[in-house]
């Protein structure tokens, strides 16, 4: 004689009440409400006449160009970043035109570049961390008092001129670098560039 095995009534609806009370897992919807395309990074930029990528491309290959003509890095000279100052209406991230200029400085060999003013703290709690902290082999820390210093510094600013009425706006940029040699305190180089961009409504 077989028998039939039955499933307790409150143990069935205990594991249908368990079963009802777990989310529900669902993919993610992915929604496209617009269609985006990459776009050649080194194109004219013409969305406004604000400063745009162009005109940070256009002043980096000024800067670095003028710089490496000049013959002035020979042995490879450390150079470090000072203050690039905006002086126009615009919020501009000057340190970014700097980063263009510098990297492209950089990779042409012909420089080094010491931590700037703003890096400087982050080298220096490096430092103390690494003969502070005791988790180190002394033979293997970087030794205080052993950083090279730069033998010149960069310093610039970008101021703008705005005009307008009511059919045009016009906007006159000019940034300018200059070069000195930290210990005598000279200009050895500098140059700018002017960018004039009109719009019309």
């Amino acid at each position: 004689m077989q028998h039939r095995s039955f499933i307790p009534a409150a143990l069935l609806f205990a594991a249908l009440g368990l079963s009802a009370c777990q989310p529900l897992v669902t993919s993610p919807v992915v929604r496209f409400d617009r269609q985006v395309n990459y776009g050649d990074s080194k194109a004219v930029e013409l969305v406004t006449n604000e400063f745009g990528s162009t005109d940070l491309q256009m002043i980096a290959e000024k800067m670095v160009g003028s710089l490496l003509e000049t013959g002035i890095f020979q042995g490879r000279p450390t150079v470090t970043i000072s203050t690039v100052k905006n002086k126009t209406s615009e919020y501009i991230d000057t340190t970014n035109v700097m980063n263009s200029i510098q990297t492209a400085l950089v990779k042409s060999g012909k420089v080094r570049f010491t931590r700037s003013i703003n890096e400087m703290q982050q080298g220096v709690d490096e430092l103390q961390r690494q003969n502070q902290s005791g988790l180190y082999k002394q033979s293997t820390t970087a030794k205080v008092g052993n950083m090279t210093a730069a033998k010149y510094t960069l310093e610039g600013e970008l101021t703008s001129i705005v005009k307008q009425n009511n059919a045009t706006k016009d906007v006159f940029y000019k940034f300018t670098l200059k070069m000195f040699d930290v210990q005598e305190g000279v200009i050895e180089w500098q140059d700018e560039k002017e960018i004039r961009k009109t719009s019309k409504r």
